[in-house]
């Protein structure tokens, strides 16, 4: 159960309504009791006595109890949703509060599809904690606790016997399946995440599948897992239906039990045989109402499951968070000692790389494919925490500095760039809301974008662009931010090579005496660069500027030679 601690307390969130359905749950469990009750009286009263009255006032009352029965009913059904529902908006907003800070390094631990299914499926599956797990233990404990107080008034024996029945399907027979439930279900989750992993596969790997003749063997694996998640359907669905055949017949026993008891205690003189009739229809009608038990043992598991589950990605450690802002002007960047691994992997993806952007230059980080630049592009955007070293921005260790405030400090191009279904203006506007028309059209044309009508419409993550049509429209994101930290990963690697060094003319005209760091694996026009880092295996193998560095005839010259002889 500590599993669903944090459910539980989003769910009592809403306390007024859960205290509200369980009230009127409470008078509809009572009030249907009542009516059976009624009726077995009315029944044995009719057979002896002849008078009038009694028998309309019971038959009043038998209506009384069926309409108190039924709008109570609608009131359960009523104040449980409505707290379900706010519930399930709790859980949402939380677990999203929770998400938040670890993304975008939860994608590099969890793939997509099994996030989704959680995100989703996980979610949703909670929804029935309340109506299904919490709910019904509690309304259904204090109807029979009623009942069975009730009912010793007339015979403590058969107020025992009911008692022991409401122990054994309310308590025994759930708890019996619930930890058979425990024992089988390790798998139907994970079964599902599996399936969710594949599906989301198949769909963005279509084309490719299908370019390859591999497109037979990926719905091979898909039908598979759809078969194993179902065939895991069955078998819950089969428990289920054989835990609701036990608990009810051990009510339809109970209910013998008392009639039994109930005749031996009227021939032994202890029990007036008028109340027979109406202890036995009280026990029916209360047992009635253990069917929802049936179906908590596979609630319950599902709950405690999906809890878990979600439980996983949102307790991942979390560095503190600073709340300090940068100052307006010039800003340097200061990286110290800094290392880091991706999680699982020994090697080291940058190591021991010391660097120092000053205010107002230009740095190009160049090096073969693999060599960690776009790891330390990460690193300095603070996406990924230093396993060592430390990271000053303006002076201010990262870790002071809200990272959000940060981030809108900087202009960024990565060499993946997201882009929302909608149109132009509306992924442009996520640089600058405030934007007008004319900002926009400038900003497209600063990229050679100029014939983009703003209404153009895009598709998701932008399928209907090119490759430099996206880089070229992240570009223009970023000349709309218009900050004073410029990081640019490979920004114009699918561009042919005069719009390159066109849009390169015009970010530095545009940010004049901003700070710039570029990545990238062509090495032509760097002659323009304050500064070129380059790296292998995730060193900083040399520095310098064009001039130094081709004098030197190391590294750099190599690579440079490499180059011009490929291209001559």
């Amino acid at each position: 159960m500590n599993e669903l601690k944090h459910v539980l307390k989003l769910t009592l969130i809403e306390k007024k309504d859960v205290s509200i359905a369980i009230f009127f749950g409470f008078i509809a469990g009572v009030a249907g009791v009542a009516l059976m009750g009624s009726s077995g009286y009315l029944i044995s009263k009719a057979a002896l006595t002849s008078q009038m009255t009694t028998l309309v006032v019971m038959a009043a009352c038998l209506k009384l109890f069926g309409f108190v029965s039924a709008l109570s009913r609608y009131g359960e059904r009523l104040y449980s949703h409505r707290a379900t529902f706010t519930m399930l908006s709790h859980l949402r907003v939380s677990f999203f509060e929770r998400l938040a800070p670890l993304a975008p390094g939860i994608f590099g631990k969890y793939r997509s599809g099994d996030l989704l299914a959680r995100i989703v499926g996980d979610v949703e599956s909670l929804q029935n904690f309340l109506l299904r797990v919490f709910y019904p233990p509690v309304v259904l404990g204090i109807v029979f606790l009623s009942t069975i107080f009730f009912s010793s008034f007339f015979s403590m024996g058969i107020a025992a016997v009911m008692f022991i029945g409401m122990l054994l399907t309310v308590v025994a027979v759930p708890a019996i399946f619930s930890i058979r439930k425990r024992r089988t279900d390790g798998q139907g989750r994970a079964k599902r995440g599996s399936l969710a992993i594949e599906a989301t596969e198949f769909l963005y790997g279509f084309r490719d599948l299908k370019i390859h003749q591999q497109l037979s063997v990926k719905e091979q694996q898909l039908t598979t897992d759809a078969a194993q998640y179902n065939e895991g359907q069955r078998k819950e669905g089969l428990e289920e239906n054989l835990a609701q055949s036990i608990n009810s017949f051990v009510a339809l026993l109970v209910s013998f039990f008392v009639l039994g008891v109930g005749a031996y205690f009227v021939a032994a003189g202890e029990l007036n045989g008028l109340y027979l009739a109406m202890l036995v229809m009280i026990s029916i009608a209360a047992f009635e109402n253990v069917a929802p038990m049936a179906a908590f043992p596979a609630y319950f598991e599902e709950s405690r499951k999906a809890a878990v589950r979600l439980e996983e990605i949102v307790t991942e450690p979390v560095a503190p968070r600073g709340t300090e802002q940068l100052a307006d002007g010039p800003l340097d960047i200061k990286l110290t000692g800094a290392s880091f691994s991706y999680p699982g992997e020994k090697s080291l993806a940058v190591d021991n790389v010391s660097i120092h952007l000053k205010p107002g230059t230009k740095t190009a980080i160049v090096g073969p494919s693999g060599s960690g630049k776009s790891t330390l592009m990460q690193l300095l955007l603070n996406v990924f925490p230093l396993d060592q070293g430390q990271l000053l921005i303006g002076g201010n260790p990262i870790g002071t500095l809200d990272q959000e405030a940060t981030w809108q400090k900087m202009n960024v191009v990565l060499q993946e760039n997201h882009f929302f279904y909608g149109t132009i203006r509306s992924n442009l506007m996520i640089a600058d809301a405030a934007a007008s028309d004319e900002q926009l059209q400038k900003a497209l044309a600063k990229v050679q974008l100029e014939l983009f009508p703003l209404t153009m419409t895009v598709e998701e993550k932008g399928q209907n662009l090119s490759g430099g049509q996206k880089q070229r429209l992240a570009i223009a994101r970023a000349l709309l931010k218009a900050k004073s930290l410029w990081l640019l990963d490979e920004p114009v690697s699918s561009v042919d090579n005069l719009t390159g060094q066109a849009i390169y003319q015009e970010l530095f005209r545009q940010g004049k005496g901003d700070l710039f760091v570029i990545i990238s694996h062509d090495l032509a026009g760097l002659e323009k660069m304050d500064q070129i880092v380059v790296m292998e295996n995730g060193q900083i193998v040399e520095s310098g500027s064009y001039k130094e560095l081709m004098e030197r005839k190391s590294y750099f010259y190599q690579l440079k030679q490499i180059e011009n002889s490929v291209f001559a």
